[in-house]
């Protein structure tokens, strides 16, 4: 039986404050927040959820009230020593950094080990992974060792070795964001290693593999903004380096455009950027693409930046989706009696997490229907919310 068993309720329709709470409490139960870490302030909580200071301030004070967290005055609010107490009744997991991986323990002897590797655990999209994995291992013999490998290619090299020394049978990886990927994946790829990549393959190097199909949801977004009349439409990441993720998706857009006679303008492709939470809204760089309207609508390859443009239009007074639509990759779970708040594509991630814990145990059971490198693509969808209208054309 799967190690991993989350009970945490993550209902989409449930009211927005209790939906950042069960976000939260997850990130705690899955470790990746531990006792007397910072949490986001109420501004930066705002941005990332699209929401008003007042759902937030309902969502920390039960949390502080539940015990989750503690609050100091002028200081802010903090993962409380107790969370762990809470954690531990409703979520059993194991949980391991990339710097201090153990072996599992004696009630684990029976059963075999997983790795999953993966960047980060701070946003929806993760958990989703998380909950398909652990659909589909809940009643096998197998469970789930968790890996943070916090972006960074060392630790993610030194998670994978960790892992395989301490008797995973198989590995689920989610990349890093790099322009190459690590050499340790090759090794494990020559090595004949069962493992599965997410998100990610390797371009000239075949493995198994699965991700959603960039290319076709990119065109999903051109087409419906095309629909609505606007021809000025931005594409952006906030991710400096080239990726086959964000490569696939800009290829895709630039499909789209064509298709309709469309010039392509290199200007309307905004990539090569990097911000953090303290940058200045004038010194972000897509503030003058806003101020001067260069775009009319946007497609944002990721959740946080799609965020975080609402929130700069809000400060210049550009209303979305009046003065500008915006559409943003993954499923933003700000969804309140049944409506999304965002028009975005779902990539639907559990159903990813499902398909490669399933391809990795029929690589496991040694198959001979998977011999041969798998690429397993999970169709995107466009998911219409409140943040795309018809462009209004000024008279």
């Amino acid at each position: 039986m799967s190690r991993m068993r989350v009970s945490a309720r993550t209902d989409e329709r449930q009211p927005l404050y209790l939906q950042i709470q069960e976000h939260f409490k997850q990130l705690i139960q899955l470790g990746a927040m531990e006792e007397n870490d910072k949490f986001p302030t109420e501004k930066q909580l705002m941005e990332q959820f699209g929401v008003s200071r007042m759902t937030v301030s309902n969502a920390l004070t039960q949390l502080a009230k539940d015990g989750w967290i503690y609050r100091i005055p002028g200081r802010g609010s903090f993962v409380s020593p107790e969370s762990r107490t809470q954690a531990d009744e409703s979520l059993e997991i194991k949980h391991f950094d990339a710097s201090d991986v153990k072996a599992h323990d004696e009630r684990a002897s029976s059963r075999k080990m997983i790795g999953f590797v993966l960047p980060l655990l701070e946003d929806f999209f993760a958990i989703r992974l998380l909950k398909g994995i652990n659909s589909v291992l809940e009643n096998t013999n197998y469970y789930v060792s968790i890996v943070l490998t916090h972006n960074n290619k060392e630790r993610e090299k030194e998670a994978i070795q960790e892992l395989i020394k301490n008797g995973a049978v198989g590995l689920i990886i989610f990349p890093i964001d790099a322009e190459t990927y690590n050499e340790e994946i090759l090794v494990l790829k020559l090595r004949k290693f069962p493992f599965v990549l997410i998100d990610r393959y390797l371009p000239g190097f075949d493995t198994h593999c699965v991700c959603s199909d960039n290319w076709m949801s990119a065109q999903l977004a051109v087409n419906h903004l095309w629909e609505l009349g606007h021809r000025n439409i931005a594409i952006c990441s906030d991710i400096p380096i080239s990726t086959v993720t964000v490569d696939e998706r800009i290829r895709g857009y630039m499909e789209a455009l064509k298709q309709k006679g469309s010039m392509i303008n290199p200007a309307l492709i905004v990539t090569d950027f990097q911000v953090t939470d303290t940058i200045p809204t004038e010194k972000h760089p897509l503030y003058h693409y806003l101020k001067y309207r260069t775009a009319t609508a946007f497609i944002t390859l990721n959740l946080k930046l799609g965020l975080n443009i609402t929130s700069m239009a809000k400060k210049l007074g550009i209303n979305v989706p009046r003065d500008l639509s915006i559409i943003m990759y993954d499923n933003p779970s700000s969804e309140l009696d049944g409506n999304p708040t965002f028009t975005h594509i779902d990539q639907h991630e559990q159903e990813i997490g499902a398909k490669s814990a399933e391809l990795l145990l029929k690589l496991l059971n040694c198959q001979e229907s998977v011999t041969e490198p798998t690429k397993v693509i999970v169709k995107s969808t466009l998911v219409l919310g409140e943040s795309t209208r018809e462009l209004l054309v000024k008279k």
